[in-house]
């Protein structure tokens, strides 16, 4: 693994350290940091982080959410989030007309645990909408209600496909982002082109069904957002994985920034 990747990552008395994940974070140029919370778990104080970048030339900025590690034993998610945020701040152009809110770790128990599920047992991406009453899914309703993300978009991993692929709803224009974030990403892993994924009827890649219960934008919501899922294939090396991701998230924000400026000039 890549060493500046393994910082990330290192643990503490047998857990993945949320603050050692954060502190390379902390302090980033134009990173804003809003940690949302707390919560207790087992008479522990969590928070789940919030880092907000603001690029250039946004006085009304195009609003996207970026939510990774809503399953604790995924991390390339988490890490691509982070190195993504260290890149918009060595680069902003990267975000120029967008405010970039991430939330690199939505499931801070089953990080720290390296477990699918909260420590409380839930998959917290089969609760939302639902009237959860687990903590992190509630806060996480909350931002989804009051952020009017124009996109948002989630990272994951899945221990059963060889390649890479993405599940698409909402906004119309979703699958002309995912297609060629793929196409990038899939020079760097290989994409999974299988008719069925994840037992879900699949084209080139891209997936247009889900789960119930995963974390996405309220139902009606004016206007609806893009929304995509980002799924690697678990096995891959850690860095193939965080490569693939960044590129891709890259690539939609390039994309979308052309899509909404074409509009904008019929």
């Amino acid at each position: 693994m890549d060493s500046s990747l393994a910082t990330h990552l290192v643990t503490e008395n047998g857990r993945r350290s949320l603050q050692r994940f954060l502190e390379p974070l902390l302090g980033l140029a134009g990173v804003q940091t809003d940690p949302l919370g707390p919560f207790m778990v087992d008479g522990e104080e969590y928070f789940l982080p919030r880092l907000t970048f603001r690029g250039p030339n946004s006085s009304d900025p195009i609003r996207i959410g970026l939510f990774a590690a809503i399953h604790g034993d995924e991390p390339a998610g988490a890490v691509a989030a982070a190195t993504f945020l260290r890149e918009l701040a060595q680069e902003p152009a990267l975000a120029e007309n967008f405010h970039v809110q991430i939330y690199p770790i939505c499931n801070p128990t089953g990080f720290e645990d390296n477990t699918r599920y909260s420590r409380k047992g839930r998959d917290l991406n089969r609760e939302f909408w639902r009237a959860s009453v687990e903590a992190e899914v509630q806060i996480l309703e909350r931002e989804l209600r009051s952020s009017h993300f124009s996109g948002i978009i989630q990272l994951h991993a899945d221990d059963t496909s060889e390649g890479i692929y993405g599940f698409v709803r909402g906004h119309t224009l979703t699958e002309n982002l995912l297609r060629p974030a793929l196409r990038e990403a899939g020079q760097i892993l290989p994409r999974n082109i299988n008719a069925t994924i994840d037992g879900f009827a699949a084209r080139d890649g891209i997936i247009y069904d889900h789960y119930d219960g995963v974390l996405a934008a309220p139902a009606q919501i004016e206007p609806a957002p893009f929304e995509i899922i980002l799924e690697t294939p678990h096995r891959a090396p850690l860095d193939l994985q965080v490569r693939a991701l960044v590129v891709a998230l890259r690539v939609i924000l390039s994309e979308y920034r052309r899509l909404v400026a074409f509009a904008a000039n019929i």
